[in-house]
């Protein structure tokens, strides 16, 4: 059953470096303190459904301004700084194709200060973006002649959906599935949607990312208007995203709050996101709530977490710098000498469970994705209940 929380108090201070439990005020700790110096608990609070998406079909809704048919040069504002040049675009002209961004940007045409940008750098409020004419790709064949290829592909991203309407899809994303492309890989989310324009065009786009290891749930915007009012309510923070892992050890406390400092870290064959200091050149702050939900011994621990920030590689890089990594991490495990219990599968155990955003049009999208084949067997290996209730549902929304 979904859940709305009251958002309780946030806590004073943010210490960056590792972990600490959330206690809110005096008066939600003397009842949760207990004898011993225990941690408290997320403060409990009555569960209240979320209001029901009623549709309005007959409601007209303005669309998107269109795309510029010769070059504008646009000032970044406040709301956009620190955001990367390719989704600054994607958040401008939601219609947008990734390969067309990408190629302008490659070719020189986006400018930043009159200077050449790359699609990864930052932007900051008051720069002046060059942006060169857009258009939207061509539209498709009508589906009914769909290639083989092409509705094979049409049926997968079919047998994807989580929601659907006219505006909006969620998806369950297969782990080991890109959302994007990139060097070294062929098939990806964002080419799949090419089979499912419309007659208009019109190709459904992404708002967000997840990594190509993790699974879950990710959201689709069917047309412009959505593409706007869902990327605006990512980047307001409107959006709550929970999601699952398995990690080396049992935290502690078992429910606290990780405030750090992360800054990409890139080298010709990787990319990885390091604790950094206020300050640093690229450092941007991240926050995440975890619960543990439950364990199994003390070898391993499923743990449920709440990140209110969304920079790349979050909740990989903050479990491993609270030192407890996520099973099956190729880039951010780091226990020597760890033995993975036998039989579990050494694929990242990290599930993008549940999305709750509201829908552009009233009302409020809640979807929830089951566990991957990899982590389903690994829960019924180690016994544990994947409907047991999820502590994470009470942690703050800040």
């Amino acid at each position: 059953m979904s859940r709305r929380v009251k958002k309780p108090l946030r806590p004073a201070g943010d210490r960056p470096k590792g972990a600490r439990p959330y206690r809110g005020s005096q008066a939600e700790r003397a009842p949760a303190h207990r004898p011993g110096g225990k941690p408290a608990r997320f403060p409990a609070s009555a569960p209240r459904a979320p209001k029901p998406f009623i549709p309005e079909p007959e409601k007209v809704v303005a669309e998107a301004p269109p795309l510029p048919t010769k070059v504008q040069t646009v000032v970044v504002t406040a709301d956009e700084t620190n955001m990367r040049v390719d989704r600054f675009l994607e958040a401008r002209f939601p219609g947008l194709s990734f390969s067309h961004i990408q190629r302008i940007v490659r070719k020189g045409e986006l400018r930043v200060n009159g200077k050449r940008a790359d699609s990864k750098d930052r932007l900051e409020e008051g720069q002046s973006v060059r942006i060169p004419p857009l258009k939207l790709d061509a539209p498709k064949a009508a589906p009914g002649s769909l290639s083989e290829a092409a509705q094979k592909t049409l049926q997968a991203l079919k047998d994807m959906i989580l929601f659907e309407d006219a505006d909006v899809m969620v998806l369950n994303k297969p782990q080991g599935l890109a959302v994007q492309g990139g060097s070294g890989i062929t098939r990806n989310i964002d080419d799949m949607l090419e089979v499912m324009r419309d007659a208009k065009g019109q190709k459904p786009r992404l708002v967000h990312r997840l990594d190509k290891e993790t699974a879950g749930c990710l959201l689709i915007a069917k047309t412009r208007f959505a593409a706007t009012a869902l990327t605006g309510s990512f980047r307001h923070r409107s959006a709550r995203k929970i999601y699952w892992a398995l990690v080396a050890g049992v935290p502690k406390p078992k429910q606290g709050r990780i405030s750090t400092y992360l800054a990409k870290e890139e080298s010709e064959d990787d990319t990885i996101m390091r604790v950094a200091r206020h300050g640093d050149e690229g450092a941007s702050h991240a926050v995440t709530y975890y619960a543990v939900v439950e364990t199994s011994a003390t070898k391993l621990a499923w743990v449920s977490l709440k990140p209110v920030t969304g920079r790349t590689h979050q909740l990989r890089a903050h479990m491993a710098h609270i030192d407890h990594a996520i099973v099956g991490d190729p880039k951010y495990f780091n226990k020597e000498n760890w033995q993975l219990p036998g039989g579990i599968s050494n694929r990242l155990h990290l599930l993008a469970r549940r999305i709750v955003i509201p829908h552009p049009r009233g009302g409020v999208i809640d979807a929830s994705a089951p566990l991957p084949p990899h982590m389903l067997q690994s829960w019924n290996l180690l016994g544990l209940e994947a409907e047991r209730f999820d502590p994470i549902e009470n942690a703050p929304e800040e």
